[in-house]
């Protein structure tokens, strides 16, 4: 899942900071607080926190043994992913992006991503050829968790340092590549959970082989962010 429910204009943002009387009436004070509390909570944001929210009923859903259960946990995924590129849209189309929201968004989105690896691993799929395999998930799951984990300790980091740090670790093409195999290989691999679908001994390998390759792309843009890191800290 991506991040990209970000600030679009700075000025709008500090709008209600200018041009206020040194001393406003109740009313007007009242006015302000509401006019920031629509801007704090604005729809991109709202969607945001509906994904974390999401978080508990993806674990409940996918511990229901039955059909509903099945079909629910995997519908709960897909809507999120689908938040997920809904609210970024929003922000920038309708200038609705906060900073609590840029803040939230990635947060959101490493939930909902380490929840669905961390139910995959307790519950191991068979996959044709190799049966069931205890550390068919974990492997991958480990790689993206530990790169996630060590992705935002750099990022606020660099947040504290220069802004050539900024731009080495800002997203690049090659996360965006990461974030999509990952969210169509969990997408598959939640929804062959359910035996009735069809065609589940082609799909569960597919579902795997992305899984790894979403993994790999993993280490390989953690790798591309430090080799930039490196060479701003050599200059």
């Amino acid at each position: 899942m991506g991040s990209e429910n970000k600030i679009d204009d700075v000025g709008w943002y500090n709008y209600d900071n200018q041009d206020q009387p040194l001393s406003a009436s109740p009313s007007m004070q009242n006015h302000n607080h509401q006019h920031q509390h629509s801007k704090f909570l604005t729809l991109p944001t709202v969607l945001t926190l509906g994904r974390v929210a999401a978080v508990p009923l993806l674990v409940a859903t996918f511990y229901a043994d039955s059909w509903w259960g099945r079909t629910a946990t995997t519908s709960i995924f897909i809507v999120a992913a689908i938040t997920d590129w809904l609210d970024g849209y929003l922000a920038r189309k309708m200038k609705l992006g906060t900073a609590f929201g840029a803040f939230l968004d990635p947060v959101a989105d490493k939930l909902m991503v380490a929840a669905a690896l961390i139910l995959l691993c307790s519950r191991p799929l068979e996959v044709a050829m190799s049966g069931e395999v205890a550390w068919l998930f974990t492997v991958p799951a480990t790689a993206i968790i530990g790169r996630e984990i060590t992705m935002s300790a750099v990022r606020e980091w660099a947040a504290s340092q220069n802004g050539k740090l900024l731009e080495a670790v800002a997203v690049n093409n090659l996360g965006k590549w990461k974030t999509a195999t990952q969210m169509i290989s969990l997408t598959i691999l939640l929804a062959t959970r359910d035996s009735s679908l069809g065609g589940s001994g082609i799909v569960v390998p597919s579902g795997v082989i992305l899984l790894y390759i979403s993994a790999g792309l993993s280490v390989w843009s953690l790798a591309v962010y430090m080799s930039k890191i490196w060479k701003v800290l050599l200059k």
